[in-house]
């Protein structure tokens, strides 16, 4: 039997998911390259090093996972995924373009951010919830564990070069370049999705068209003691945890004083974590419950050792322990809350999700950035640390109570 038959690649074998895969990696090196640019023009050229600001603008960028929550889950659950990625991914990299001409041309302004960043939020919405249950139409549920690490050690590979090459181009050609680099960069993923083979996509269930369906999805999840538990932990972690551009910008220019391809590296020194902490997941046929627990707790002890770091290098080293960590927390709640829910209610489970681990941040990331600004980035840090320690607690609670069992009736 072939290594791609039972190894970390098994779902490579799907000539599918490999053709979505190689669009996807392009893709999302461009989507790296936006973001630190983003954060960079807002830090450094369009303010005087404001975090608030930067928590703003992930704010507008994030808060359209709550606001339209009733539309994605609908999406995903009702309408033809592959179409509606086509369309999403086209927009993000239409908005891309648009904002590099603005930043090459010298005109643009901090508001322009802010809009692009909730424009740039609400086709986002759209796209993660779909993409989170679209891999399952690519491989099917056998293979959907793997393949939904696979896609996080992607990401997180695109994490490694993304930051790296947009602090490079910014320190040569300037900022906007990096945004005409992300627009083109949609081009290999819209090609994987035209190219796929439609006739051996294994189409997920489609959910009756009824009133109160997100109602119904929110019900479901509450009723599962399970779900439940992991939701609370995502509140935690996604409100206060997961806001690496306040930690790393923050830190690289204030603490350390490091350019743009100091900060760049920071970031691309982090992945090499976090695809750690994928392809760990990647091997294993099927996450376990434990995990959340280990992931959540590594993670607050992560982010209060980076709290600590007297120096550059000790700080980019416990940015490697935070991004192992994360992946093996966020990649656990995906797999385990798809596997563990019924095909027609998959996603609305899954905009629920993203909403909960995305819609936090409107809430957390101005905290954060304010902390940041008054206190300084360690503290900062030490906010992130306290809500993975508090969401390990959450977890050793479910564990004791057995609440993570698989509930009766859940997909196999």
């Amino acid at each position: 039997m072939s290594f791609l038959d039972r190894g970390v690649l098994r779902s490579l074998r799907t000539h599918n998911y490999r053709l979505w895969a190689a669009g996807a990696l392009v893709s999302n090196v461009g989507t790296w390259v936006q973001r630190t640019a983003q954060d960079w023009l807002v830090l450094t050229e369009l303010t005087r090093h404001s975090a608030s600001a930067v928590g703003v603008v992930m704010a507008l960028q994030f808060g359209p996972q709550l606001l339209l929550l009733p539309f994605t889950g609908y999406a995903a659950d009702h309408l033809n995924q592959r179409r509606m990625l086509i369309a999403t991914q086209a927009a993000q990299g239409l908005l891309s373009l648009i904002l590099g001409v603005f930043t090459l041309t010298g005109v643009v302004q901090l508001w322009h951010v802010y809009v692009f960043a909730f424009l740039f939020g609400c086709v986002t919405a759209f796209d993660y919830t779909v993409r989170q249950t679209f891999v399952g139409e690519l491989v099917g549920d056998a293979d959907l564990p793997n393949a939904v690490a696979l896609n996080s050690t992607s990401f997180n590979m695109a994490r490694m070069v993304g930051p790296a090459l947009a602090g490079t181009v910014i320190a040569s050609v300037g900022t906007g370049w990096a945004f005409i680099i992300d627009a083109v960069s949609f081009i290999a993923v819209l090609i994987a999705l035209l190219y796929l083979r439609t006739a051996e996509l294994r189409a997920n269930p489609r959910a009756t068209r009824v009133s109160g369906g997100l109602t119904a999805g929110f019900r479901y999840v509450w009723q599962r003691r399970d779900l439940r538990a992991i939701v609370i932990m995502l509140l935690l972690i996604g409100t206060f945890g997961l806001n690496f551009p306040i930690f790393t910008a923050t830190m690289a220019v204030r603490i350390f004083g490091v350019d743009a391809q100091g900060y760049g590296f920071l970031s691309s020194v982090m992945a090499v974590g976090t695809v750690g902490g994928s392809l760990f997941t990647a091997g294993l046929e099927r996450p376990q419950y434990g995990l959340l627990l280990t992931g959540s707790a590594v993670f607050g002890l992560g982010c209060v050792l980076a709290a600590l770091a007297p120096s550059y290098w000790l700080f980019a080293l416990a940015l490697v322990v935070i991004g192992a960590a994360a992946m093996l927390f966020i990649t656990s709640t995906n797999t385990l809350m798809q596997l563990s829910t019924e095909p027609h209610m998959r996603g609305r489970v899954m905009a629920i999700r993203l909403a909960v681990a995305l819609g936090g941040t409107p809430v957390g990331a101005p905290i954060v950035g304010w902390v940041a600004d008054h206190w300084g980035p360690r503290w900062a840090l030490a906010l992130g640390g306290a809500s993975g320690i508090a969401a390990a607690l959450v977890a050793m609670q479910a564990i004791s109570r057995n609440v993570h069992r698989r509930a009766p009736g859940a997909s196999r």
